[in-house]
């Protein structure tokens, strides 16, 4: 049978959730059973969408617009039940949830051509109809105050309940919530709880992409915001203002392939004010479509498709539209003609690795904080220099690393891409990556550049190229006797610009952090696996002591409110117990989280750092 999972197309949050709200009592009981048993109904095509086949006599047809289920009347169930059926609500359940108009990250991109993009940024300056503009300080009103009251209930729900314990209803919830609170304008919040139902969706369906930690990072994200109103008024989308001609220096291009079921290609561009840009093409469609997007030309006229922009093409635009974050619009005004590109190694690329690597880290990290509407396009990307050994790749001016695949999809070549790398010992690498905030010891790498055969300079998409053992010299070096290198690809060496040098540099120890503070950072993600009875069960006394004893008294005290708000069950003056108080757990297990996260930036910081003494 062909896998649902895989072939049904997105659902909006709202229809999803409506769909479960159709359900007598006694149906939402078994929709959790009814999910799991979806995932093997045969997906076919069908004129405008595709029909699940239930039985011989009752199947559910799926009506795509602009690759979506974008409303209610668009799903329809052959039984006699229908619309209130366990079937259609089974099969939107399992659907992967569409990425929404006001979400703040690359899925943004799916949704909408950049045309509309252009137009909505002049006429309604980046709000959506009947939604005031923000300006300045905003009052909270009583629609949003309300809002805001239900995204905390529907997520401290989650948090209480756990993974484990969340079901179909619990992300009803989430996702009703969710479309309430983008209605009266909390478009920051909204895309957050929508990428929560999304996770804990992927969590249940034991989806090998799921990441326990980044539930954790978005649920305390939802949480902050319903404490700070503030912060969660932020406009429905970027707006797109025009500017004057644009040249471009094409940098790398970033296959996008994203859990709600879209995929393309972005291209990274350095402008002549030394801000990055982007230009992106992301669509409903699977991995294999990240090929095909990065062919999609420039907009504006000219044949230069987007990855030979970022394989070191360059171009003019004129009349183009960028969003504040530094997306490029496509609009029917824009006009683009090819220009000479740059090398990374050629002005003015070069400049973005002659930053040192903890203040490229420091920067990324600032980055990663801002709202997502003000984050500037590669504000989390490092540009390093350094060189492979069998221990890790070292950093020049910075720490021993060891670098991973961002995507480990078989259909993007990154891992098998790295492993290659890091098979030549010596080998003198300039790389784009990303840090892993919770792994001190690594980057994820999307693009390198080494010099090759006969000292030509090779550079590479590492997620779109497939490489081969002849694109990679062998470097005749002895590398000294190290550490195991690291299955993923990991490799060590001091950079060079120019060659590999004729002795390989003892690599460093890579960075790491204190266990206690892991330990710390486990207990909050096992507070999330298993919600608040699993833990007022595992509370660790040992831990809080080891946590005082390093220094991190602060976490102590977190990690042990944490313990006392999830086994708290008090009494009344006759004996009663009273009700359990989910807000105070949700609140003890915020700041326990915040803390953490804190604490780890800081102590990365040093980590990274390097150690002068020892040079001397």
């Amino acid at each position: 049978m062909t896998d649902a999972m895989a072939v049904l197309p997105p659902v909006t949050a709202a229809v999803a959730a409506a769909a479960l709200d159709l359900l007598p009592a006694r149906l939402r009981k078994r929709v959790d059973g009814a999910v799991a048993k979806a995932a093997g109904w045969p997906v076919e095509p069908h004129p405008d969408g595709v029909l699940v086949r239930i039985a011989d006599d009752t199947a559910v047809t799926l009506k795509v617009t602009a690759g979506i289920v974008a409303a209610d009347d668009h799903a329809v169930c052959s039984c006699l039940l229908a619309p209130a059926c366990l079937h259609r609500a089974a099969v939107l359940s399992s659907a992967p949830l569409a990425v929404e108009e006001a979400a703040e990250d690359v899925e943004a991109a799916a949704e909408e051509s950049e045309e509309r993009d252009e137009r909505e940024g002049e006429s309604r300056d980046g709000t959506e109809a009947g939604v005031p503009p923000v300006v300045g300080e905003v009052a909270l009103t009583p629609a949003r105050s309300t809002a805001l009251d239900a995204l905390r209930d529907a997520v401290t729900a989650v948090l209480v309940a756990g993974i484990a314990g969340s079901g179909a209803v619990h992300r009803a919830e989430l996702l009703h919530a969710a479309h309430s609170a983008r209605l009266v304008g909390l478009h920051r919040p909204a895309a957050t709880a929508v990428r929560i139902a999304r996770l804990l969706a992927e969590a249940r369906s034991d989806d090998p992409a799921f990441r326990l930690s980044a539930l954790s990072t978005e649920l305390a994200e939802l949480l902050d915001l319903a404490r700070r109103p503030a912060e969660a008024l932020s406009p429905a989308r970027r707006s797109y203002r025009p500017e004057g001609p644009l040249r471009l220096y094409g940098l790398f291009t970033e296959p996008v392939v994203t859990a709600s079921g879209y995929a393309g290609a972005t291209v990274y561009a350095l402008a002549p004010d030394g801000a990055l840009r982007t230009v992106s093409d992301v669509a409903p469609g699977g991995p294999e479509r990240a090929l095909q997007a990065s062919g999609t030309p420039v907009p504006g006229g000219c044949a230069l498709p987007l990855r030979e922009l970022g394989d070191g093409g360059g171009v003019i635009l004129t009349s183009p539209t960028v969003s504040p974050d530094g997306r490029i619009g496509g609009g029917g005004q824009v006009r683009s003609v090819r220009a000479t590109g740059a090398g990374w190694y050629e002005a003015p690329l070069a400049a973005l690795w002659e930053r040192s690597p903890v203040g490229q880290l420091a920067a990324a990290l600032r980055w990663s904080a801002e709202p997502a509407d003000a984050r500037a396009a590669g504000g989390d990307l490092l540009f390093l220099d350094g060189m492979c050994t069998g221990a890790g790749f070292v950093v020049t001016g910075g720490p021993t690393l060891r670098l991973s695949a961002p995507d480990e999809r078989p259909e993007l070549p990154y891992a098998e891409n790295l492993r290659l790398l890091a098979g030549r010992s010596g080998l003198a690498l300039r790389l784009i990556a990303r840090v892993v905030p919770d792994r001190p010891d690594r980057v994820q790498v999307l693009a390198a550049s080494w010099t090759g055969h006969d000292g030509e300079r090779v550079r590479a998409d590492l997620g779109l190229r497939r490489l081969h053992r002849s694109h990679i010299p062998a470097v005749p070096v002895s590398a000294p006797a190290a550490g195991p290198t690291d299955p993923a690809g990991p490799a060590t060496g001091t950079a060079s610009a120019e060659a590999a040098p004729s002795v390989v540099p003892v690599a460093s120890a890579p960075p790491a952090l204190p266990v206690e503070l892991d330990l710390l950072r486990r207990a909050v993600d096992r507070a999330v696996a298993g919600g608040r009875a699993v833990t007022a069960v595992s509370a660790d006394g040992e831990l809080p002591r080891r946590l005082r004893t390093v220094g991190l008294t602060a976490g102590a005290e977190r990690l042990q409110a944490l313990a006392e708000a999830a086994a708290d069950r008090r009494h009344d003056v006759l004996g009663r117990l009273l009700p359990a108080d989910p807000g105070g757990f949700a609140l003890a297990w915020l700041a326990t989280a915040v803390y953490a996260s804190a604490a780890a930036e800081s102590l990365l910081l040093a980590a990274w750092t390097p150690d002068m003494s020892a040079a001397n």
